[in-house]
This record gives C-alpha cells, structure tokens and sequence, in this order.
C-alpha cells in the first residue's frame, strides 16, 4: 500500500512532533538502461536505500535543537529498523522520520493537524478517537488520537495519535474499519502496559498529594519535576524492545491493507454479484468495528455468525469444499446422480422460488457441500444460511438451514408449501470403511418431504435449461458450471428490467404482463418464472436500486427545470 503509518506526540515543551514513522519502499521498477548495464542518472539514492534511513531534514541543527527525552524515540546513530517482504520484495522501514524530505513536510502537517486544529470534540468525545483529514497536495490522513498515563505529566497524562498518510482518499477511506479495528489493539496494548507502570509509580510515591501540598508557578512547573517533563514512551511504558515492536505493528498493517483491497481489470460493468458482495463486506468490517468498541466487547462467535447469515462466505465457498472432511457432494451434476433426477428436480424447485431448504443429518460437512453446490444457483444477494444449527432457525433468517439429527421440525413448518426437508439418513446395511468417502450414495440414504402440491415439473425455464444441460454427459462439469453462469446472468437482466418497470416506474398489471411476455417469461411455467423473478428481485444490490431512484428523481426534475 502507497502509505505512511507514523507515531505522533504532544510534547510539553516543543509541541507536535512525530516520534516514528514506517514506511513501504516498493523495488524499483526495470528500466532500459539498467538492463544493459548503465546506472541511471540521479538514482544514487536508490543504491543507498538500506544503509541509512536518517532523515535528511532531520539532520539540521535547528531540529537537533528542539529535540528533548520525550521527542525522541531512536538516536541519531541508530539505523532504524528494516524488514522485507520476500514475497513481493517490498522494503518497510522505520525511523524517526520520513527518509525523503518531501514526506518529512506531509507528516510533519499530518502530526499538527492530527494534535491540534483537526480534534473536534462532536467527532472524538474526550479528544480520543478517530478522525480523517486532508486535501489532495497535502495527502489525506487517518489519525487516531490517545492519551497515556505519566504521573509526572500535567493532568497525568500524554497525548498521542498515530496516523496514516495516504493520497488515495478513496482507498483510505473504505479502509477505514479495517484501520480503526487493528489500531485501536496497538494503542490498547501501549495504554494498558503504560497503565501498570503509572499505577507502580503512584503507589510509590503520589504525585497527586505531592503536588497539593507544594507551591509552584507554571513558569517553574517543569524543572519542578526533577526535570523529567518530557518522557520518552519506552520510559512510560517500560517496554525495551517497543519501536522494534512498533514496527513490526505498523508493517503487517501496511502489508494486510494493501493484500485487503485489490485492483481488477473489469470487462464492462460489476455483476450484481460483485456489487452485493462488496456491500456485505462494508456492513460486516462496521458492525465487527462497532462491536470491538462496544462496552464489555463481543464473543468471537458473533462475527463468523454474522459472516454465515449474510453468506459473506460465499467468496470462498470453492476452497471450504475442497477442505471438508470425509463424503461431500462435488458438483450439482454429482448431487442429481445421488439423489436421483426428479428429486433433485424437486429440490433445485425450492432453491429457485425462495423456498426454505432444510437438511437434517449428523454430517456437518455433507450438509455444507450440498449447501455450497445448490448456493451457486442463486444471485449471491438472495443467500441467507446458516450451515449447521442446534435449533430451528425461521425461514426469514436463512433459506439453507442445516440442523442437526434430533431438532425436531415445527408444525407450521413441516406443513408449509414453501419449505423442503431432506433427512440424512445413514445406511446401516453398508458400513462407512468398506466404501470410500466419495461414495455418497453407498453412505447415507436421502429423504425428501414437502407439503408442496404444486407439480414443479413445468418450469421454470431456467431449470428446463439447466437440466439439459446436466444430463448431456459430453458436457465437463466446467462447461456446465460456465452454462449455469450465462444463465444466472441472462435471468438478472430479465429481473432488472422487471424492477425498473414495476417498482421505479410503477406500471399496472396489464403493462407487467406484456414485459413479462417480451422477456419470455410466459407461456409454459410461467407462474414458476414470475415467482424466480419476484425472488431475484430481493437480490438486487442497494447499489443498483439507489442508482435507479436517483436517475428517475433526476428524469422528474429535469423538465420542471
């Protein structure tokens, strides 16, 4: 990540000042020139750039000059700290200051800024708290204020921020949660080690008396603290090795967010898909933000809940199937020949109309392939599941529920059209250690009940497709899967049209139903086909929806004005 992480501190004497800093140096890119051989005119920095990362600037008498014990965090003669990504070749460095004087005046205005004029009580109750800043010459800033204990201090404590310094507003800001989420660990593991040191102080000698029973003036306050008003944060902390650790905080975080965020090379505009999948994952980072914040903290339990009901699993749903243990379904052309054609035909019915799918068995792993093969029918934004649960979950909260062998169904559930069991049942005639684990079949015997009467085999006419598509042998289960997908996208084009006209535009039944025969979706199984669009239409992005209203407010407006 093209960022700069440094520490910042309020010294009493001097003011802002940045304590140490990290940054990411990328391995030059080849030229021409040093191809063949010849050194690149003014590139005599970049051969230097491991032996010495003082800081020029830093360098100068002036800055020698104001430097006290609390404004210093390594020696003049100290190399700083080095680490490389042997993957990438990138180089992190760390040192008091920037290694470049350009960098050197953008986070010393980050440090002012981050101390001083940009701490608003309305957005950091207490001057504690994150906050962003910035413009586009000067670089954009994410800073997190703090303060720590000191009993020799004015009020006993210090003030602190850490800040990263990026030109990428856009970048910096959806990685916000991610940045307040690992940075407030950093700066909670230096409050509480300073916490004990101050507590060991006090309990040797109270500052708080002291001083009550002492006359002083504040223009003598600091020599009447046997000269330690400015201490240095190892002397706080009492930590030996705290700027190697430093760093080594601050270079996995620059590592993790530039590996966390990806630039890819689109052809046309993002699926729905990919437009839902990136909102799920904003919505998750926030509440696991909000959560860590919370009073009290949270169970590590909530979170992978939360990721299951939302299907933010779905991104690696590929790979979970290939680490589950013991029989799993591998395809859905594997499932139709476990389950035989028309009960397979039954059950992708209930998946594509919205129905609840509920299996019961004592495989856990079975049960999630099965969820993770009949998952790839649907948009992503029309997924709520819940792998393996100890009780009945309703139907609002997840339409692929996998419950353990003895929970036992409610009665408004098991005689409700618009839910699907499948028992798992082991077959007892046929023990597991004379088959393979890939014998499913031979394994376990499948049950499917359900109060629908409604015949499923008229369509919709996606499922005629796919199952033509299925039962041709000569089709890989690659070229199927490739179908399947051309599929999916050709009836999301056919839901969009249909919210446009409907929702946005809000047409009457007759002009529906002309739409719905434009895009063939009448004739045979047409009830089917209205029922999967209605369905669909659940998973369309909050992106897409909102862009729709905006263009329609926008359309309305126009010939007003």
């Amino acid at each position: 990540m093209n960022a700069l992480v440094a520490l910042c501190h309020f010294c009493e004497l001097h003011g802002p000042r940045t304590l140490f800093c990290t940054e990411a140096l990328h391995p030059p890119s080849p030229s021409p020139s040093s191809h063949a051989g010849v050194p690149v005119p003014g590139d005599r920095d970049g051969d230097r750039e491991g032996e010495g990362l003082t800081m020029r600037a830093d360098s100068s008498a002036t800055q020698r000059g104001e430097m006290c014990e609390g404004c210093r965090s390594l020696p003049a003669s100290h190399p700083g700290f080095m680490s490389i990504d042997e993957e990438t070749g990138i180089r992190f460095l760390s040192h008091q200051h920037p290694r470049q004087p350009q960098l050197f005046s953008v986070v010393r205005q980050a440090c002012v800024r981050s101390l001083s004029c940009e701490v608003n009580s309305d957005v950091c109750p207490g001057r504690e708290g994150p906050i962003f800043f910035g413009d586009e010459q000067h670089g954009f800033v994410f800073s997190h204020t703090f303060f720590i204990k000191d009993s020799l201090a004015r009020g006993f404590q210090r003030w602190y921020s850490i800040v990263m310094v990026a030109m990428d507003r856009i970048y910096l800001i959806n990685s916000w949660p991610f940045l307040l989420r690992h940075l407030r660990l950093t700066i909670q593991s230096l409050q509480s080690t300073a916490l004990k040191v101050f507590d060991n102080e006090q309990g040797v000698c109270p500052q708080r008396s002291v001083r009550m029973n002492s006359v002083f003036s504040p223009a003598v306050f600091p020599h009447q603290r046997s000269g330690n008003a400015a201490r240095s944060l190892t002397s706080l902390t009492q930590h030996q090795n705290l700027w190697a650790s430093l760093h080594s905080s601050f270079s996995w975080l620059l590592k993790a967010c530039g590996c966390r965020l990806t630039e890819k090379l689109l052809e046309g505009a993002p699926t729905e898909d990919t437009l839902v999948l990136i909102e799920r994952q904003t919505e998750q980072e926030e509440e696991m933000s909000c959560w860590e914040g919370a009073e009290g903290g949270c169970s590590s339990s909530q979170p992978h809940q939360l990721a299951s009901e939302r299907g933010l699993d779905f991104l690696c749903d590929n790979d979970k199937l290939n680490e589950l243990p013991g029989p799993k379904f591998r395809s859905l052309r594997h499932l139709r020949q476990v389950l035989g054609a028309g009960e397979f035909r039954q059950l992708v019915w209930h998946v594509l109309m919205g129905n609840q799918v509920i299996w019961r068995g004592a495989d856990p792993g079975l049960i999630q392939s099965a969820f993770t093969v009949l998952k790839s029918l649907l948009p992503v934004g029309c997924v709520r599941s819940v792998p393996f649960s100890a009780q009945y979950e309703e139907a609002y909260k997840c339409n692929f529920l996998g419950l353990s062998p003895d929970v036992p169904i409610p009665t408004h559930v098991s005689c409700s059209e618009f839910s699907v069991l499948v028992d798992v049942n082991p077959d007892r005639s046929c023990p597991m250690s004379a088959v393979g684990e890939e014998d499913v079949s031979s394994i376990y015997q499948f049950a499917i009940s359900s109060a629908n009467t409604q015949p499923t085999d008229r369509g919709p006419a996606l499922l005629n497709k796919l199952e033509v598509a299925l039962s041709n042998e000569n089709l890989s289960v690659d070229v199927v899967s490739h179908c399947l997908l051309c599929l999916k996208e050709e009836w999301m084009n056919k839901v969009k049209v249909l919210f446009k006209f409907s929702k946005v535009d809000g047409r009457g039944r007759e002009d529906t139903q002309k739409v719905l025969a434009l895009l063939g979706a009448t004739g045979p199984g047409e009830e089917d086909n209205v029922r999967l669009l209605k369905f669909w239409m659940t998973g369309l992005s909050k992106t897409y929806k909102s862009h729709l209203m905006t263009a329609v407010r926008g359309g309305e407006r126009s010939p007003s004005q």
